[in-house]
């Protein structure tokens, strides 16, 4: 119960913050809509030329940017520090944090709101009801994957930044690792061949984030469930398995000594 008031209280804060700025938080929200609305014109040049793709249609890609884009979103605006923990860890700013209530991985993570991340979670709302896929049991689909994609976002990230505490600063390895996870995220599985798509479920699940969960809304199946919530769950052990494990090598009041 602590540990969830510690929350909300670091939410609001982080809300009372942004609108003493409303102007350049509203400037985030809107350039960050026009942003994702200029990446899919690219998907409708392409549908105007051609029906579909593999079986994904125009509305299909609408939903599939529709999860994707509120996923990260909502990520980014409520656990900002999940695309800069490792410049934490190799800075030696873990510090603060080992002084707060545990989990100490979650106050990290909240302790920081990317206002860009509203103005995707509205591209992803509008996009999904403008798929044509909205009816109440869709939503509560959308939802799920919205969550499960969420998870994977965070916990992806999680782990690859985590290497910092033996590494030392990851920033360029994390910048790869977020472009990948997004780029491949934006496009459907049936694009590539087996062995991708089994990349894309495992080593860089875009696939969990993007094309599972846009199949699980237009037509619910076990299997997709099954995929979504075993995926989610791994990577969010996984994740915080590993920071714990970094967390017990860190030294206090500096990070890992590496020469680089």
């Amino acid at each position: 119960m602590k540990n969830i008031k510690f929350l909300f209280a670091l939410w609001k804060a982080n809300l009372q913050a942004a609108l003493e700025f409303r102007a350049a938080f509203l400037t985030q929200i809107i350039f960050m809509m026009i942003n994702n609305g200029a990446y899919f014109m690219f998907w409708f040049l392409y549908f105007d030329k051609f029906k579909n793709v593999r079986g994904w249609t125009l509305q299909d890609m609408m939903l599939l940017y529709g999860i994707a884009a509120t996923a990260w979103g909502l990520a980014a605006y409520f656990f900002g520090h999940f695309t800069t923990l490792g410049e934490v860890i190799a800075n030696g700013r873990l510090d603060y944090y080992l002084s707060l209530p545990k989990p100490v991985l979650l106050h990290v993570l909240a302790s920081k709101s990317l206002g860009s991340g509203m103005g995707d979670v509205i591209y992803g709302i509008g996009s999904f009801i403008l798929s044509g896929y909205l009816s109440w049991d869709g939503f509560l689909r959308y939802v799920l994957g919205v969550l499960a994609g969420v998870c994977i976002f965070i916990s992806f990230l999680t782990i690859i930044q985590s290497l910092s505490f033996w590494l030392g600063n990851t920033v360029a390895l994390s910048q790869i690792a977020l472009s990948a996870l997004l780029t491949f995220s934006l496009y459907p599985s049936a694009l590539f061949n087996s062995a991708t798509k089994f990349v894309l479920l495992t080593i860089i699940p875009a696939a969990l984030v993007g094309t599972v969960p846009a199949e699980f809304v237009r037509s619910f199946t076990w299997s997709s469930l099954l995929q979504m919530s075993a995926g989610a769950l791994i990577f969010l052990v996984l994740a915080v398995s590993m920071f714990r494990s970094g967390l017990r090598r860190y030294e206090s009041g500096s990070a890992i000594q590496v020469e680089v």
